[in-house]
Order: structure tokens, then sequence, then C-alpha cells
């Protein structure tokens, strides 16, 4: 055998390798993104609960059984007794703590709020499942609280494909019946959509391993590898309820497009954009933040009014 086939073999079977430790490097980035935990906030100069606001509010910790281990959640008490519950879900890599610089304009209106940590994420246990299955853990954390209480359902990112997800799923179940809106903050259509502009933002390879990732791990998540059932645009067109979508229009992991087609799709959808708005900074930015107060305001409004 000429040396030159033998260097090439060898050359082929390096790069297999190589290939296939970057696809599992990939999937395992994906399902185990680093927590966001009280000592992850602290180490981070960041208030690590509720009681650590800048105006401290009380709480109190729940544990869920989920289907493949606890949920942990945090129930705050809202500041208008007639309001509804809102019922917040964060995204992926993020915890309930992300829901703390959302939390105090939400108390205006709620009569309670929830902040559950997704599995995979702060205190939770199992892995994450890219928002492929887990309304149904929203569902058990909604079975676990007090029922016939008007409940509004709020998600960013990951957290409000999940929101949409268990709108369409559990619509004629008696969970749900108590849910009268949803509010979808930076929502996108594809799992694969935001997994790769997540990679790309952080350097990382994902031209050649993360479509082969994203197809393995559907198949793994009982989807398969086209993700069935998981667009959400399809999903948002068999939701009738009252959906409010916020969104930036230069965010950079879910685009724009996708919260418009959303928003198209669905029966009673209104989109709010928020011009220069991010991915991150929707609530961070002075002016961002007073334009999503208002916008949720205006939401509370339309709901009081039509109750």
């Amino acid at each position: 055998m000429h040396p030159l086939i033998g260097l090439v073999q060898l050359l082929g079977i390096g790069f297999g390798l190589y290939f296939m430790m970057l696809v599992i490097y990939t999937m395992w980035g994906l399902t185990h993104p680093h927590r966001q935990t009280y000592a992850s906030a602290l180490s981070r100069n960041l208030p690590g609960d509720p009681s650590e606001l800048d105006v401290p509010i009380p709480f109190e910790e729940r544990t869920v059984k989920g289907a493949n281990g606890d949920l942990s959640l945090w129930i705050l008490q809202g500041k208008n007794a007639d309001g509804p519950r809102v019922v917040m879900t964060h995204g992926w890599g993020s915890s309930r703590q992300g829901g703390l610089k959302r939390i105090v304009p939400m108390l205006e209106h709620a009569s309670h709020v929830v902040l559950w940590d997704l599995p995979g994420h702060g205190d939770s246990d199992s892995i994450v499942r890219l928002g492929s299955s887990e309304h149904h853990e929203l569902a058990r954390v909604l079975e676990s609280l007090e029922p016939d209480q008007p409940t509004v359902l709020y998600g960013w990112s990951m957290g409000s494909g999940i929101t949409l997800a268990f709108a369409k799923a559990f619509h004629k179940e008696p969970v749900s019946s108590c849910i009268i809106a949803l509010i979808c903050e930076s929502p996108y259509i594809d799992a694969i959509t935001p997994a790769r502009n997540v990679i790309r933002l952080r350097g990382v390879p994902y031209r050649l391993n993360l479509k082969p990732a994203i197809l393995l791990l559907g198949t793994f998540f009982g989807v398969g590898p086209s993700w069935r059932g998981f667009a959400r645009d399809q999903i948002a067109k068999d939701i009738r309820l009252p959906i409010l979508i916020l969104h930036g229009d230069a965010d950079p992991v879910s685009p724009i497009a996708d919260a418009k087609q959303i928003a198209s799709a669905a029966p009673n959808a209104q989109l709010v954009t928020i011009e220069a708005g991010g991915h991150n900074n929707l609530w961070s930015d002075e002016i961002n933040r007073k334009e999503m107060v208002d916008a949720m305001s205006g939401f509370f409004d339309q709901l009081s009014d039509q109750a």
C-alpha cells in the first residue's frame, strides 16, 4: 500500500473521531448548560432570591415532583388581590432567578407570581430537553397550585415556546381551565435557531456539528430527527387565548422574523417590538424596560376590562 494512502486513511479516521467527539460535545453542552443557582448569583453580585432584591420580597419555596426529579419554585405574594396569578417560565441557561429582574412590575398586576426552575436548570433535577417536553413539567407545577385561580403564563425565550406548547397540548385538560392569557418574550420557531446563534456568538464550531447534534437529540427526546410538533408558529395557530408577544428587533438569538410569524399565525396575538432591543437587555436597559412595562401594563388592563 502506498504510504500516502495510509496517511489519508489515518487522517480520515482522525477526522471521523474529531467529528464524533464534536457532535457529542455539542449535545452535552445543549443539554447541560451552566446552572444559575444561589451560589452563582452571589458570585456575580446578584440577588440570589426575592428576599435579596433592593426592596426585599417575602416568598414561599416549594418542591414539586417532576417526571424525572424534583422541580424547585418560589411563590410570591402580589399587590393586586383581584389580579391573576402569573406563572413564569425561564429560558435556556437561565433559572427562576432570571425572573427577579422582571418581577417588580409583574407584582403590581398579580395576586401571586410563581417562578420555577425548568429541569436541568437552577435547583431542579434532570437534563434540559430543549423545550421538547417541558410543557408537561409546567402542567405539574400548575397542578400543585390552588385550582380555579385565573392565571397568566409568562415565558421568555425557550420558556415562551414551552408556554405555547402547554396551551395547545392541555387546552382541553382541567389543569388549563384557569389559563386566561399568555405572555411570550423573545420566542423562536425551531429548536435549532437559538442553538445555532448562541454557539456562533460564543465562537464555538457549529457548521458541521450542530445539525447532527440536533437530529440525534430529537430522536433521543422522542420527537424524531425532524422535531415533529415543535414548530411554535404551527402551535400558535391553535391557541385562541390572548397572547402578548414582546421582542427586540435586534435580537441576535431569537430572530424578530420568528416573532412576527408566530404573531401572524395566532388568532388572538399582539406583537410589541422593542426598537434596538436584544435578547438579554429588554429588562436591563432603562429605555427597553420602560417599553416592556408599558406593554405589559396595557395587556393586563385589557385582561381586567374583559374579566
